[in-house]
């Protein structure tokens, strides 16, 4: 596996690299070699459909790496890029690469992100993912595409389960195989990811199968929603039902992958009829994550870490301070929660049996938007996110926990440090699709200061284990507040740490039949 070494010009030629499947020829910006839309597996259509993802299949010359690869199936909702292209084939398994230095001996670390977006929408190909501000540090940078939705993640009888998850193995293993080519270093891998793709990355910590293949690992904001089987199967049933199938490989395989995002989204639009079946995942609509099948997954995050599970990997994790804000937003309460909305979030997602009263005991001043915002940000990202770290750490992992109190300057104020305003900071692609919503049209040099100091963190964790603040031990709960004047201290969310604290987020069951 080689590539082209010359420093890029206006006469250098366009870079190339040659993987196990064949040459790439990619493109020169900025200063950096830049190679987008690489299969890392089969289109997992036709035969395929519904299966582990398969090794891509070599080819012959030299095969443009210009432009991403077609996204995946998914609802066009949020700026996403919509459905599926009928004339894309499935080619949706592709990874995109941003290397300073591609020449096969530069041994570079490299970061390889899982983008997020409630395991339903998402893809590698927009803005705030491009790679290029990132890896002028000194990294190389791998942004991939994973199945979503009923394709993904959905429980389907005659096909594996977490089939998303699977295909984000296979792209870590064709990193593996093939990052010398673009100047990474193997050996040095971080896997990293915010919402969804923090979730995944707490998953693939879990799995067996993943072992190995990353010395390091990010997750931001990640969400608490793993599923049992049983509930997944049911949720699974309801889709098919939708279209007047079963929810077996053979059904589903004759409906269009461009058309089955919708059974989901018909479900997700009346998810609470199935209040008394599915719990918590019809009050924050969350149809599909990955399922504790045993197999792929064998237990949740939280207690392969507890049991020793990847105490050899590194950790980096946190969240925002108000992690729910930009939901509340989309959902139209936001300043408007009342009441009853207030005591129907306690009521399903407090801890105990007790969970509704200790919350409003614990927080004796807050008025139903602040408790309504505390519970769904604690249930959802914050409190799973604290306690990764801690099982983790306690089990001697070396782990260093952060919270990003820096309020969004856009839309007046008004989200605070909300869910996704990371993202941006940590990429520094600050004025560009969505993350434009949050920070505003003009950076300012406040926003790019921050930026630049998570840019530095995330490389330096990404190199050598270090993002420059002291480690989260038991005992010594310390935690870097990300601010305009960033500081370490203890961790501010006493009262959350204190509710939750024996809450173990167990797989979510099927709680009516």
């Amino acid at each position: 596996m080689t590539a082209s070494t010359a420093s890029p010009s206006e006469s250098t030629p366009a870079p190339e690299a040659r993987t196990t499947a064949g040459a790439l020829r990619g493109t020169w910006e900025a200063g950096l070699a830049v190679f987008r839309g690489v299969p890392f597996a089969e289109p997992p259509v036709g035969a395929l459909r519904f299966a582990a993802p398969q090794p891509v299949r070599g080819w012959a010359g030299v095969r443009a790496a210009g432009a991403y690869g077609p996204p995946p199936p998914q609802a066009g909702v949020l700026g996403t890029d919509g459905p599926a292209d009928p004339a894309a084939g499935g080619d949706w398994l592709t990874v995109n690469v941003w290397s300073p230095d591609p020449g096969p001996g530069a041994g570079l670390p490299v970061l390889v992100w899982i983008p997020g977006g409630g395991y339903v929408i998402g893809s590698s190909a927009l803005p705030e993912f491009d790679g290029g501000r990132l890896a002028a540090g000194g990294l190389v940078v791998v942004t991939l595409n994973y199945r979503l939705g009923l394709e993904g993640f959905a429980q389907i009888e005659g096909a594996p389960a977490n089939r998303g998850l699977l295909d984000q193995l296979a792209a870590l293993r064709w990193v593996h195989d093939n990052v010398r080519a673009f100047g990474g270093d193997p050996s040095r891998v971080t896997v990293a990811g915010q919402s969804a793709g923090g979730g995944s990355v707490a998953a693939l910590l879990a799995m067996p199968r993943a072992a190995g293949l990353f010395r390091r690992a990010v997750a931001q904001s990640m969400p608490g929603t793993f599923l049992t089987p049983e509930l997944a199967a049911d949720v699974a049933a309801a889709c098919a039902a939708e279209l007047g199938l079963r929810p077996t490989v053979a059904d589903l395989s004759t409906v269009d992958p461009a058309r089955l995002p919708a059974a989901g989204d018909a479900v997700s639009a009346k998810i609470g009829r199935w209040a008394d079946r599915w719990g918590p995942i019809t009050h924050r609509p969350i149809p599909f994550a990955p399922v504790v099948d045993g197999d792929v997954l064998p237990a949740t995050p939280w207690q392969a870490l507890a049991t020793g599970t990847a105490a050899d990997v590194d950790l980096l994790v946190g969240h925002t301070r108000d992690e729910h804000r930009l939901f509340s937003l989309i959902d139209g309460v936001l300043g408007q929660v009342t009441e009853e909305q207030a005591e129907t979030a306690l009521r399903m997602l407090a801890p105990g049996p007790d969970g509704a009263r200790r919350h409003r005991a614990a927080h004796p001043a807050a008025g139903p938007e602040e408790l309504y915002e505390l519970v769904n940000a604690d249930w959802l990202f914050r409190m799973p996110t604290l306690h990764l770290a801690r099982a983790h750490a306690a089990a001697g992992g070396r782990t260093f926990l952060y919270e990003l109190t820096w309020p969004a300057p856009g839309l007046g104020g008004i989200l605070g440090a909300c869910h996704g305003l990371d993202v941006p900071l940590v990429f520094g692609n600050l004025s560009s699709g969505q993350p434009a919503l949050l920070i505003g049209d003009t950076p300012s040099p406040e926003a790019e200061e921050l930026s630049a100091r998570m840019r530095t963190a995330w490389t330096a964790f990404a190199t050598d284990g270090d993002p420059g603040w002291p480690a989260h031990e038991p005992g010594r709960r310390l935690v870097q507040l990300l601010d305009a004047h960033p500081a370490v201290a203890p961790y501010p969310e006493e009262a959350s740490r204190l509710l939750w604290q024996d809450h173990d987020f167990a797989a979510l069951p099927l709680v009516g039949g």
